[in-house]
């Protein structure tokens, strides 16, 4: 479910990365919450219980990887 995660303490920011390939970044978050998040033996269960519909959160766009042809 969930491919990366990045926490940045000074924001109290959780940045997580989907298998899908859409990213969203979780806004006031605990220090408590992204370290039992980073413990969580099944990631996908700690964020559905603990932080989906819990924070703040947006929608990071996807870049798009453009081909230049050869």
């Amino acid at each position: 479910m969930i491919r990366g995660a990045w926490y940045r303490p000074d924001q109290a920011e959780l940045d997580l990365l989907f298998v899908s390939g859409r990213r969203y970044v979780y806004s006031d978050v605990p220090p408590e919450v992204a370290q039992g998040f980073a413990a969580a033996a099944s990631k996908g269960v700690f964020y559905n219980r603990t932080i989906r519909n819990a924070f703040p959160c947006r929608e990071v766009s996807r870049r798009r990887r453009r081909i230049v042809p050869g």
